[in-house]
């Protein structure tokens, strides 16, 4: 169920540079919030689009989303302090699946892409996880999935922190000697596109969460369309609305 909602923030954290931490206050938006939905944020006065911001954690009347400073509207956003309020629009969009007889999940995050992953990783238990980043600046959220996850690999593009390059490279790895029955995926489409490769390749099923430029967020105006394997009118698919999970056969995933 989706609403609009003025919603006070209760906890604020800047937890890498540039990287801002929040908590908001709301029963309706914690009790409806599937694995993988994201928020509609009017992030101020001066900013006249809503920012999609996925949604890391919604338990216990608290939605918990994680953001990087990279214009204007997440500029204002991270200004706000403990006791304002943040007009919220959502939950929003299609998030991730989670059938009853998967045994063996992989979770793939790269960059923000880690941050909707967690509430996922805490509904599966189970899950063995990949989280990469550019740098060890970058490293975050490795010690909360940790305490809620089987296995934590995490790597860097430079090898300045745990494993030294891509972390598709160490999940592929870990596939090569491991059974695995579902791949669960968000990040920068390049890692999409080789995460996509090897559960293809593999025969393993695998749903990707696609980051994308938003207008409406309702499926209105179509800035968010994505190119999928479908003929006809249904080429295009919403990643708004649709989306932003799909399993990895449906897309196309383009540069």
């Amino acid at each position: 169920m989706k609403k609009r909602e003025d919603c006070k923030l209760i906890r604020k954290q800047e937890i890498a540079k540039g990287i801002f931490d929040l908590t908001v206050a709301s029963e309706d938006i914690a009790n409806n919030t599937q694995c993988g939905q994201f928020l509609h944020i009017n992030c101020g006065d001066s900013t006249f689009l809503r920012r999609p911001i996925s949604i890391c954690d919604a338990e216990n009347g608290e939605v918990r989303f994680i953001f990087e400073v990279k214009g204007e509207g997440t500029k204002e956003l991270a200004k706000k302090e403990t006791g304002d309020f943040i007009d919220i629009f959502g939950p929003l969009g299609h998030g991730f699946e989670i059938p009853d007889n998967i045994k063996n999940p992989v979770i793939i995050g790269g960059g923000i892409g880690v941050f909707p992953l967690y509430k996922l990783a805490k509904e599966l238990k189970n899950a063995n996880v990949f989280l990469g980043f550019r740098n060890a600046d970058r490293v975050v959220m490795e010690k909360e999935f940790e305490n809620v996850s089987d296995m934590v690999i995490v790597g860097t593009d430079d090898g300045s922190y745990g494993y030294n390059g891509y972390i598709a490279a160490a999940m592929e790895h870990y596939l090569n000697n491991n059974e695995c029955d579902m791949i669960y995926s968000c990040g920068p489409t390049p890692m999409l596109k080789a995460v996509k490769k090897i559960a293809e390749e593999r025969g393993i099923k695998c749903q990707l969460s696609l980051e994308q430029r938003m207008g409406c967020g309702i499926g209105a105006c179509l800035v968010c369309s994505c190119e999928t394997n479908n003929e006809g009118s249904e080429k295009y698919a919403k990643v708004c609305t649709n989306g932003p999970v799909f399993y990895s056969e449906e897309v196309t995933l383009n540069d």
